[in-house]
């Protein structure tokens, strides 16, 4: 592993770092094969911003004994409904009662980053700077947390936090598709001179990039072996690593990984050659900045008719490529279908990329009906 300063911190945090979100539905086995294989191999980044009871006692399993060689960031304001559908929450109570839950399913006296949790518009800042703030405060005070840190997808508001001196880390997507966003640039220059370690989240835009026909580019691109027959341009996992941590400020990428395939896929960067690296083929392609490309995140939900917006989308995308049996199929496993669609436009008012989501479902209905 190779280990960059995660900025005023001082803290030494590895070049590949773990996103956990897609780990969310997976056996107690995986999560420990998973966790422990990066944990050897030197990943000690790890973010977990899910606040799911089940999925917080997983990766607390996974976790036990091993305290001491990871940096931790949790999530303020992250919350799970009954039903198990992640929504965000700037309720003081609630934020403090699920970063209490976090602390004691995962059996830690303290996070080494508490995130004020995916914070986009300027209303909101002003919300979280007035309240999440100084529940960050107070439990970096009592010890329970080391640094301050805030996710976020926009450069305006992100700007606003680095300048203000409160923020010690940012986590913000750098990758392919955001490298004309306006605003982008600036804001990773200003991270770096200000000292705030840059956490790149979204490496691979969600798996996007890695999907064949998912990005609407010239040419169709894909990380994955099994899909490069006859691909006249291929976008693979270690070029999107390679760029993202090519980028000035950027201390971590967190790729998020389901199995051990793509972690090995993802630590394959520290032992790649310069040519597997080289993303020079590739960064062209993204000279425009193009909204309205969903990255499956899901921070769109709670959606009222509890319809998994970001599976749906994912599939959508694939099929619209090439149809298959599989595809359908997981479509099919879905508990709640685009069909359920009752256009309130909840999703869309908080998605953080500007999808416009129902147009989406209606298309999936097309393609995979009722």
């Amino acid at each position: 592993m190779i280990y960059r300063k995660l900025g005023r911190t001082g803290v030494d945090i590895g070049i590949i770092g773990m996103g956990t979100e897609y780990l969310n539905g997976l056996p107690p086995e995986d999560f420990l094969s998973i966790v422990s294989k990066a944990i050897e191999y030197g990943v000690n980044y790890i973010d977990i911003f899910f606040a799911h009871p089940e999925f917080r006692d997983k990766i607390g399993a996974a976790l036990k004994g091993k305290r001491d060689k990871v940096i931790i960031a949790g999530h303020l304001g992250s919350a799970a409904r009954k039903d198990g559908q992640y929504y965000k929450t700037r309720d003081p109570e609630i934020t403090e009662g699920y970063y209490l839950d976090f602390l004691k399913r995962l059996d830690m006296e303290y996070a080494d980053i508490i995130m004020l949790h995916n914070v986009d518009e300027e209303k909101e800042y002003e919300e979280v700077m007035d309240s999440a703030l100084k529940i960050a405060q107070k439990f970096q005070k009592e010890g329970k947390a080391r640094f301050i840190g805030m996710s976020a997808h926009r450069p305006k508001v992100a700007t606003k936090a680095i300048e203000s001196g409160i923020v010690d880390v940012l986590m913000y997507p750098v990758n392919f598709t955001t490298d004309a966003m306006p605003g982008r640039k600036e804001l990773l220059s200003k991270c770096s001179s200000n000292g705030v370690g840059l956490v790149a989240m979204k490496p691979y835009a969600g798996g996007k990039l890695l999907q064949k026909g998912s990005i609407h580019l010239e040419h169709y691109q894909s990380g994955w072996e099994s899909m490069k027959k006859d691909l006249p341009n291929v976008i693979s996992p270690i070029q999107c690593l390679s760029y993202t941590l090519s980028q000035i400020g950027v201390c971590t990428a967190i790729p998020g990984v389901k199995n051990i395939s793509e972690l090995d896929a993802a630590l394959h960067y520290l032992e790649a050659a310069d040519e597997e690296k080289d993303f020079s083929s590739v960064i062209k392609d993204f000279a425009e900045y193009t909204a309205g490309e969903c990255v499956y995140c899901n921070h769109c939900l709670p959606c009222p008719s509890k319809i998994d917006i970001g599976q749906t989308m994912r599939l959508l995308d694939l099929a619209q490529h090439a149809m298959s049996d599989e595809i359908l199929a997981l479509y099919e496993e879905l508990d709640t279908k685009a069909s359920d669609c009752v256009e309130c436009g909840s999703c869309v008012k908080r998605c953080p990329f500007e999808v416009d989501v129902i147009p989406k479902m209606k298309e999936a209905v097309e393609l995979f009906g009722d």
